[in-house]
C-alpha cells in the first residue's frame, strides 16, 4: 500500500521546527513493529505513518498534548484505542476498536472527568494537522 499521509507529517517538521526532517524524527518500520509487538490489536495506517515520520520528535511528540509512544498503547473498557492527553491531563483522545482497519479513522475524545467519550467529527490527519496549527500559532502569538 502507498503511503497516504507519510510526507505531509514529514512536512511538520520543517513547517513548525524550521528544521529539515531527518532520520531520527521517525521511527523505522522495525522500530515501530517491535514496539507494537505485544499488542493484540492493529494500529490504522495513518497512525502508522505518524510514528513513522514523527515518532522520533519529541518537539512534535510532546507539543502541548502528549501523544503516546506505540508501546504505550493501549485500548480502555469501552474499546476505545487512546494515543493522545493533553498537558494537564484533562482530555484523552482515541479511536474506537472497531475502526482501526480504516485507514484514516474518526478521533474521539474523552473529558476524563466525566469519562465519557465524544466524537472529534474528525480523523486523525484532519485533528493532527489542526491540534498543530492551533498549538504553533498560540506559540507565535506570545
Amino acid at each position: 500500500m502507498t503511503d497516504m499521509f507519510l510526507e505531509k507529517f514529514k512536512a511538520l517538521v520543517p513547517k513548525y521546527l524550521e528544521d529539515e526532517w531527518q532520520e531520527a524524527d521517525g521511527l523505522t518500520p522495525e522500530e515501530l513493529d517491535k514496539a507494537l509487538a505485544d499488542h493484540q490489536f492493529q494500529i490504522p495506517l495513518v497512525l502508522r505513518e505518524f510514528y513513522l515520520a514523527l515518532g522520533g520528535c519529541e518537539d512534535l511528540m510532546e507539543a502541548y498534548h502528549y501523544f503516546w509512544d506505540p508501546e504505550e498503547l493501549e485500548v480502555d473498557d469501552e474499546g476505545i484505542l487512546m494515543f493522545l492527553e493533553d498537558e494537564e491531563e484533562q482530555f484523552t483522545w482515541g479511536f474506537r476498536v472497531g475502526d482501526l482497519s480504516v485507514p484514516d479513522p474518526i478521533v474521539y475524545r474523552r473529558n476524563n472527568a466525566r469519562g465519557q467519550w465524544k466524537s472529534e467529527e474528525g480523523t486523525f490527519s484532519e485533528f493532527v494537522f489542526d491540534m498543530f496549527e492551533w498549538a504553533f500559532e498560540d506559540e507565535e502569538e506570545e
